[in-house]
């Protein structure tokens, strides 16, 4: 019955992801959907702003929880339909909820027992466990903003290694915001460009917005190193000098 507790979460989210590919809502996920329903969508949210934010919101935290390729058209349409703030907003609450899921599975399937053994057992692994926890914040928030690392990758690294979950949810949630933001903003442009033309070269698209992008690369190079001078300089002690 322990080994069932254990891997149900993971059996679970196995068969979600199972029932996304089998009836092919995978699909959906691209600029094409945008290109074909956006008027239609933006016209339902229009009418009912809250509830089709809460289900962008939902279908946003599933297909991050079950590693479906194309969350980031997700993220595109959130601008799109909501503009940068509250679509960067949101989707960074719900790609973090999305994230806390995969952090459990992999908590509750392995990352109790590689750590009771990691504690147990001197050596490496202890050794970054214990740097890890002594820092989870930053660990976290450094990857998040590096957008380089692979997401999925950092969350099942969290739930293995069973990192504090406080300070790994905030540090997700601040890390996801600057690109989100810039992804909406870019979804939001798309808004103007299919009123005028409903079937856009998106490749050509997507390379006239070369600022933004470059503001992901440069917030995920200098932050985290502003972020830890900011830190270090609040745990200096009083009277060290400068």
């Amino acid at each position: 019955m322990d080994k069932v507790r254990r891997f149900l979460p993971l059996i679970l989210l196995a068969g979600v992801i199972a029932l996304i590919f089998g009836m092919g809502w995978n699909r959906y996920l691209s600029l094409a959907t945008l290109r074909d329903h956006g008027a239609d969508l933006r016209a339902y949210a229009g009418d009912h702003y809250i509830l089709a934010l809460l289900s962008l919101m939902a279908i946003f935290t599933i297909a991050t929880a079950s590693v479906v390729p194309g969350v980031f058209f997700v993220t595109i349409t959130a601008g799109y339909l909501f503009g940068p703030w509250v679509g960067g907003i949101s989707t960074s609450i719900a790609a973090t909820v999305g994230a806390l899921i995969v952090y459990g599975v992999a908590r509750s399937a392995l990352g109790v027992s590689l750590r009771r053994r990691a504690e147990q057992n001197p050596g490496l692994m202890r050794t970054v466990c214990e740097a890890i926890d002594k820092e989870t914040f930053w660990y976290v928030l450094a990857s998040r903003l590096a957008v380089v690392v692979p997401f999925h990758m950092i969350n099942l690294a969290a739930g293995v290694m069973a990192v504090r979950l406080t300070p790994y949810t905030l540090a997700t949630v601040i890390g996801l915001l600057p690109a989100h933001i810039i992804y909406c903003f870019i979804g939001s442009q798309l808004n103007a460009l299919l009123a005028t033309n409903p079937n856009p070269d998106f490749a050509a698209l997507f390379g006239s917005f070369w600022a933004p992008m470059a503001g992901v690369f440069v917030l995920a190079v200098v932050l985290p190193i502003v972020l830890k001078a900011v830190q270090a300089r609040f745990k200096r002690p009083q009277g060290q000098p400068q």
